[in-house]
């Protein structure tokens, strides 16, 4: 627990075209995700619950059988083991997730030399 700034958190890949940077908590973490143009995150689901919002760019997103195309500003709540895929526009984007319970099974992914591209 503490304070700190989000651009001394080194990033991981989550997938190809999809780095994160994350600050867990004691029972919830977030992560800014940064997606390159057209990075796809295939259909996967989790024990967390998970909320977000765009930061910048666009991203199409599908939460079980609905779909929607988002920009900065939009949101999305997904319930524990809801399927769901995300494709980032043309000019990629970053979003902001929230997890609860924390992502523990996110802390054996590599941590890559990146520079942030948000804030």
């Amino acid at each position: 627990m503490g304070l700190g700034e989000l651009g001394g958190v080194a990033p991981f890949r989550i997938w190809d075209g999809v780095h994160a940077r994350e600050v867990p908590g004691e029972r919830a973490s977030f992560a800014v995700v940064e997606l390159d143009p057209g990075a796809h995150v295939p259909e996967h689901h989790h024990v967390h619950e998970q909320l977000g919002m765009v930061l910048r760019g666009s991203v199409r997103f599908r939460v079980g059988d609905e779909v929607q195309l988002l920009g900065p500003g939009g949101t999305w709540s997904i319930g524990s083991d809801v399927p769901h895929e995300v494709t980032a526009g043309p000019e990629g984007a970053e979003v902001l997730d929230v997890f609860a319970p924390v992502r523990d099974d996110w802390a054996s992914l590599e941590r890559v030399d990146r520079a942030p591209r948000w804030p």
